[in-house]
């Protein structure tokens, strides 16, 4: 009997030593979530910051490279004056592209090529005037009588050659889950963009393929998302009822939504009058098989489709109107990265706790 104190005070040191640990770890995992919050704090102010550098100067100027004042968009004399074109880099079925000079500047000449389709260019010229942001690629001159636009050179291209770029010894250090999930964040934020405009819920509809799809956009120097391409943005308007269609051909394959298909079955001919018209929605279901693209199959993209795979079932709902919005996608995806880095900095705190 006069040896219970003595048990029960053996009892009581193997407890203490465990909630001192355990206060430790507590400690440890609240100091390095605060650390992670300011450094995605700063992240994503840096991002703001990048908008508001583009937006300093008002509509109808711009900056270029380290020049510190705004210029006004080149006028038609200005670009016949002083733009010279050094090679063709690109054409499609609206303009021809040509990498160019000002200024001792690399810059893009874009030149309509096919009279049919001005409507087409001088809709796309109108959208790159009234959405100049951090999402879009500046704008710095043009001229309507001419058909011709000027835009900023992005080296790297379009993001048709991401995984190109990726495995050049200079941007090898970039070819991880975390700057590849990032890319895709830009991406929805692009979509997310369009979808609240200024002009309203646009609808990105050079979007066919996947490969048309990357087309579009552009990879900065500093691996950021812009949108290029805005030949193809009808306006949707629900109070007004006004839907929209994309072209006025049938479209085919599992990458366009299904309200995007003919409706009717292969034993109807397909006919433009007939087709219903759709919203912004059909963006969203394309939005897992782009940034399928984006995560590639580099070590731990896996792990990051596995955190993504409920938004994106939810992505691809038949029903248009069970999809969630951009705004839901994107704010899953930045969730999602916030969750990994987490677990990254802290491998097996789960399992610890």
């Amino acid at each position: 009997m006069e040896k219970k104190p003595h048990f029960v005070r053996r009892e009581f040191l193997p407890r203490e030593v465990p909630s001192v640990s355990l206060a430790l770890l507590l400690a440890a995992v609240l100091l390095l979530n605060a650390l992670l919050y300011l450094y995605l704090n700063k992240f994503y102010i840096s991002l703001g910051r990048v908008e508001t550098e583009h937006s300093l100067c008002p509509f109808g100027y711009f900056k270029f490279g380290a020049v510190k004042n705004c210029s006004p968009w080149l006028s038609c004399e200005a670009i016949n004056t002083e733009v010279r074109k050094l090679k063709c880099v690109g054409e499609g079925a609206v303009k021809k592209v040509f990498l160019s000079e000002w200024k001792e500047k690399k810059v893009v000449l874009s030149q309509l090529t096919n009279s049919e389709l001005k409507e087409d260019f001088l809709h796309g010229l109108k959208m790159l005037k009234a959405l100049q942001s951090k999402h879009v690629v500046r704008l710095l001159g043009y001229c309507e009588q001419q058909f011709t636009i000027l835009t900023e050179y992005h080296p790297l291209g379009s993001l048709r050659g991401l995984n190109e770029t990726l495995h050049i010894p200079k941007y090898k250090g970039m070819n991880t889950w975390h700057r590849r999930l990032m890319l895709a964040i830009d991406y929805v934020s692009v979509i997310r963009y369009l979808h609240s405009s200024p002009l309203g819920t646009l609808v990105m509809c050079d979007s066919n393929d996947l490969d048309k799809v990357l087309s579009q956009y552009l990879l900065t120097s500093d691996f950021r998302v812009l949108v290029n391409d805005l030949d193809a943005l009808p306006l949707v308007n629900r109070s007004a009822g006004r839907l929209v269609k994309c072209g006025h051909r049938e479209l085919r394959g599992e990458f366009v939504a299904p309200e995007q298909r003919w409706p009717y079955g292969e034993d109807v001919p397909f006919e433009d009058d007939l087709m219903p018209p759709y919203d912004e929605k059909t963006d969203i279901w394309k939005i897992p098989d782009v940034s399928n693209f984006f995560l590639g199959h580099v070590e731990g993209s896996d792990i990051v489709r596995l955190h993504l795979f409920d938004i994106h079932a939810a992505c691809k709902k038949k029903d248009p109107a069970e999809r969630p919005s951009a705004q839901e996608v994107l704010d899953t995806y930045r969730k999602v990265l916030t969750l990994l880095i987490r677990e990254a900095a802290m491998p097996g705190t789960r399992e610890m706790l």
